[in-house]
């Protein structure tokens, strides 16, 4: 069985048996070693505690996958400390060395891709598909990181001179010790992308995983240090918000942080940490509300595929996932129809099989939230398609429904809250400032999509949108998919706190901090 070509969230590997017997193999590999119970790690070494947490898969809750030790505030103060003693180490190693760690940790991720991605699909319910693309994007922004230290020279610059005797280098340097706080949606992909960043800047690193996904970082940070990453570079903390999270969070110790989640958790970190005793910076991706736009001429196959894939890719618990859709009047009907035969075929069901595109929401709380916003919908306008909880007998203990398709007046909080569940609004617009005018209306500005043919039409979304990462006429996902080095991904407004987007030509750059140097000629 050869090694097959690198997947990413818009590839199709229906005819890539290799691909299948890969991940298949993952599966029974994976399937083995639930159950086990699991330490943080400190210093390299493996500590338990006595808060034992079980994590149960959202495909059957009947099955187990791991005990996690809950690290308390002693715990993560003593994370801290280890990384804050290597700190003055890492940073002195030259970059080149580190680059040499983390690409070796790529490698390592790559070939244990297909484990990777079958922990994932147990863990948190992702297909195949979604957990082979999360897997390959967590060695891919690695490696994108490490190609743009080494393309910057390691962010060391002659600069000018106002005398002969005096010679200026101006250095990008990292801050210090460095907290990752990962979400259950990507657990491999989050974790080793800022992590990843924050340790090739020179930064160590404490990682805290979501409860749900902590198997699947565990195995991220295993490839980081069996790639040769010494203990001090990297601890890892698992528990929960309270009291790891916020232990972590308050510390005095840290220099910087990344935090991956809710808006409501993210803007708390933000006030809090980053008004200490002296700023500090904090890397915020707080989810969105993302719209499409279906415009005059627009392809109708191809909006409807791509508006499918990005609303209900995932059961919609992406930040980036489409929820919002505004339809030209002319098509609202031709479109609304074919949306709906689209949705009512995808396979919903165990990830594990290889038709399957939908598989379990993540937990109860998201079955809620799907549930309250149906009953929203059928309340205050209509519920199109979908929307019901499924439970029957292979499905009974896990968290499984039917994508819906709703129509509700513009004043429904449907419109505005993030769902995090497979949920899409329409609505028919007269015009594209219309439609681009409810589409902003939001708190986020995280992705946008638009499909039509009309030249001017497109130019106008894509100035008037606002959105840190938009598409247009994309087929594979109206407003999901992007990938490391080719669409830089980050928000606007209440998306985002730094402006710059992961994945992308500046990313890195949040991690360092800079110092001119001046030395004259004695």
């Amino acid at each position: 069985m050869g090694d097959p070509a690198p997947i990413t969230y818009t590839t199709t590997p229906a005819d890539d048996e290799a691909l299948h017997a890969g991940y298949e193999a993952g599966v029974r590999r994976a399937r083995a070693r639930l159950g086990r119970s699991h330490g943080f790690r400190i210093d390299g070494k493996e500590r338990g505690s006595a808060g034992v947490r079980v994590e149960r898969s959202p495909i059957d809750r009947d099955l187990v996958i791991g005990r996690f030790a809950q690290a308390t505030p002693s715990d993560v103060d003593e994370a801290v400390s280890a990384a804050a003693a290597f700190a003055p180490t890492w940073a002195a190693t030259p970059w080149a060395v580190r680059l040499a760690v983390l690409r070796r940790s790529a490698e390592l991720i790559d070939q244990r891709r297909f484990l990777l991605a079958a922990t994932l699909s147990f863990e948190v319910g992702k297909n195949r598909l979604e957990a082979l693309g999360d897997a390959q994007e967590a060695a891919e922004l690695i490696r994108y990181y490490c190609d743009e230290m080494e393309r910057h020279e390691g962010f060391a610059r002659p600069m000018g001179r106002l005398t002969p005797e005096e010679q200026t280098l101006d250095l990008l340097l990292p801050y210090g010790v460095w907290a990752v706080i990962s979400p259950f949606n990507f657990p491999a992909a989050l974790a080793a992308g800022p992590a990843a960043a924050a340790l090739i800047a020179g930064n160590t690193v404490v990682l805290k995983p979501s409860s749900a996904g902590t198997l699947a970082t565990l195995l991220v940070a295993d490839a980081l240090s069996d790639a040769g990453l010494p203990t001090g570079a990297l601890q890892v903390v698992t528990g929960s918000g309270h009291p790891a999270g916020e232990a972590l969070v308050s510390h005095p110790r840290l220099a910087g942080i990344t935090f991956t989640g809710s808006a409501e958790v993210g803007m708390a970190i933000y006030r809090s940490f980053s008004a200490g005793q002296h700023p500090r910076p904090v890397i915020c991706e707080m989810g969105g509300k993302n719209p499409v736009i279906i415009g005059r001429g627009a392809d109708l196959d191809t909006a409807v595929e791509g508006t499918v894939r990005s609303a209900f890719g995932f059961g919609g618990q992406k930040c980036s996932a489409a929820s919002r859709a505004f339809i030209t009047r002319p098509l609202y009907d031709e479109f609304l129809e074919r949306l709906v035969a689209r949705t009512g075929s995808l396979v919903v069901g165990n990830p594990l099989g290889r038709e399957v595109y939908l598989g379990p929401l993540i937990d109860e709380k998201a079955v809620a939230r799907f549930e309250e916003a149906v009953a929203e919908a059928s309340a205050r306008g209509s519920l199109v398609t979908g929307g019901r909880r499924l439970i029957g007998a292979d499905l009974a203990r896990g968290n499984y429904v039917l994508p819906a398709v709703v129509e509700v007046p513009a004043d429904s909080w449907v419109w505005r809250r993030e769902l995090f569940a497979p949920l899409l609004a329409v609505a028919p617009v007269d015009s594209l400032e219309e439609a681009l005018a409810a589409a902003n209306d939001t708190e986020y500005g995280l992705t946008a999509g638009f499909y039509g043919s009309d030249p001017a039409e497109i130019d106008h979304f894509l100035e008037g949108t606002h959105a840190g990462v938009v598409y247009v006429n994309r087929r594979a996902g109206a407003t999901t998919g992007a990938w490391p080095g080719v669409q830089p991904f980050g928000g606007w407004k209440g998306s985002g706190t730094q402006g710059k987007s992961a994945g992308g030509p500046h990313y890195l750059l949040q991690y360092l901090r800079e110092q001119s140097r001046t030395i004259l000629a004695r």
